[in-house]
């Protein structure tokens, strides 16, 4: 018998193959189903979805107190909910996913593998991006299902039954699955019953669309209003916006400061033009201005420049007035928002570069 060559395995033994490494796709893919998951199994979600539903459902019978368009007033609150909603769900939802990571120190079983910083930030983007989109989607919907029921302008008008029906059909379906899945297999309830919400109610907000008040059958065209969709769709460029800005305090911040970033870039982004468009409109109107003038007009465009104007995303004043929201409008806004998502994630990645997680 010859004895093995050095270097060699004895007999029956074979040398491991290493595993492959993930190309920077797979990681980043890997990182936000990750992220995505996490996210959305997190209670606050669930909590916020539910407490905004009941405001939405609520804002119908107190919009019918104004002495004019009721329905006017209710697409302006119903819309102003769903926006609140999702920037508080962005707040709390992105200000978590780095921070609590770096805290508990299991980024460091991240980046050692090792998977580039870059790809980590980005990846924790989309992940929770994902998981605003499915909230939005739900709220947005429970929405739409009660402006095709309509606010009652007196007490003669009937209850539209198909939207009840359909409509609470849908969420107890939705809570039943959830909790079949979370008894029966140990599954997260806020996920599934959150997930499985989306088609049940956009089945529902369908055939809500083919009936009126009466039962009667009627065009989809008749109830559909593509005009608030498109509004629905400028806010969650909004919701997209928001999250790239936590993601980017997140990095350098803790959660409480971070929360405090969010909100108030939130707040100043929606003032923007009442606060430095008035007075820069004043400005460009003198004729002759200082040097001390010209500095403080040039520092009011940067300010301008640099503070995201969510105020382009809020078209609640245009369906209220009954206006139409031209596609170049939207061509111009999605550009801008993609831009921004941008430069806070090149942000983020700047921040996240040199800081130390260990």
């Amino acid at each position: 018998m010859q004895p093995p060559r050095a270097g060699s395995l004895p007999p029956g033994i074979h040398r491991a193959t290493p595993e492959p490494a993930m190309s920077l796709l797979e990681q980043l893919l890997a990182i936000a189903r990750n992220t995505l998951l996490e996210s959305i199994r997190q209670p606050i979600v669930l909590v916020v979805c539910a407490a905004a539903t009941i405001l939405v459902v609520m804002s119908n019978p107190f919009s019918a107190w104004t002495m004019q368009d009721d329905q006017r007033m209710f697409v302006d609150i119903g819309l102003s909910t769903v926006f609140l909603a999702t920037a508080v769900l962005a707040s709390f939802i992105a200000t978590n996913v780095i921070t609590r990571e770096i805290d508990n120190r299991t980024v460091l079983t991240v980046v050692s593998k090792p998977v580039p910083r870059p790809v980590f930030v980005v990846g924790k983007f989309l992940g929770v991006s994902g998981a605003m989109v499915v909230a939005f989607l739900y709220l947005s919907l429970v929405f739409m299902l009660v402006e095709v029921h309509g606010t009652l302008q007196t007490a003669r008008d009937p209850l539209h039954m198909p939207v009840i029906l359909f409509g609470s059909a849908a969420v107890i379906g939705a809570v039943a699955l959830g909790a079949w899945m979370n008894y029966f297999y140990g599954r997260s309830f806020p996920a599934w019953a959150l997930v499985s919400s989306i088609p049940l109610l956009g089945l529902a907000y369908l055939l809500s669309l083919m009936f009126d008040a009466e039962w009667n059958s009627v065009e989809l065209s008749t109830q559909f209003e593509p005009e608030i969709w498109k509004a629905l769709f400028l806010m969650a460029l909004a919701t997209t916006v928001l999250n790239a800005i936590a993601i980017a305090a997140s990095t350098r911040l803790g959660q409480v400061l971070t929360l405090l970033v969010v909100v108030g870039v939130f707040v100043l982004g929606l003032l923007s033009d009442w606060m430095l468009g008035r007075a820069l409109a004043n400005a460009a109107l003198e004729t002759s201005q200082t040097a001390t003038q010209s500095v403080q007009h040039a520092l009011l465009a940067a300010c301008r420049a640099a503070l995201p104007n969510f105020q382009v995303f809020w078209l609640s004043d245009t369906l209220t007035q009954k206006k139409a929201i031209p596609t170049e409008y939207i061509a111009w806004v999605v550009p801008y928002a993609l831009a921004l998502v941008t430069a806070m994630l090149s942000l983020a990645t700047a921040l996240f570069q040199r800081r130390e997680v260990g």
